[in-house]
């Protein structure tokens, strides 16, 4: 009887998992990346440019205390709570400020491909530098306000 089931199984074909329409992430998913720069170090260009770009600006714009950790295998930069997270994908860079930032701000993201938490920044066109610092200050003061209560 054993060998009959065990039969069955294997004659039956496997089935494949059906490819999701999702865009992946350009960095290298196979082993999460231990910090930022070894994160930034795996992007191809023209991504790992933008990217660049982006880091920086966020930098410029968070506290001096901020960190930047991996966090779901993306960098972020961490004051009191994550506050932001980045990535780079084959199309676009993304930032992650959360959907109440996304919504507060909804009519100077209209140029921008946006979801609920995310908004996607072509790497074929400028970086908004001055919109993404304005992003990440009111995350920080959304950061901020939540620690006091």
């Amino acid at each position: 009887m054993a060998q009959s089931i065990l039969a069955v199984r294997e004659s039956r074909p496997t089935m494949k998992k059906a490819k999701s329409g999702k865009s992946r992430s350009t960095a290298k998913a196979s082993v999460a990346p231990k910090d930022v720069d070894e994160y930034m170090a795996s992007v191809p260009e023209p991504a790992r440019t933008t990217l660049s770009k982006m880091r920086a600006t966020i930098r410029s714009a968070v506290p001096a205390g901020a960190t930047e950790v991996i966090s779901y295998r993306m960098p972020a930069f961490r004051h009191n709570g994550v506050l932001v997270w980045f990535a780079a994908f084959s199309d676009h860079c993304s930032l992650f400020p959360t959907a109440a930032i996304i919504e507060k701000f909804k009519n100077e993201l209209k140029p921008f491909s946006t979801s609920k938490g995310t908004i996607q920044f072509p790497t074929n066109k400028s970086l908004p530098t001055a919109l993404i610092k304005k992003l990440v200050k009111a995350r920080v003061a959304q950061n901020e306000s939540k620690k006091r209560r």
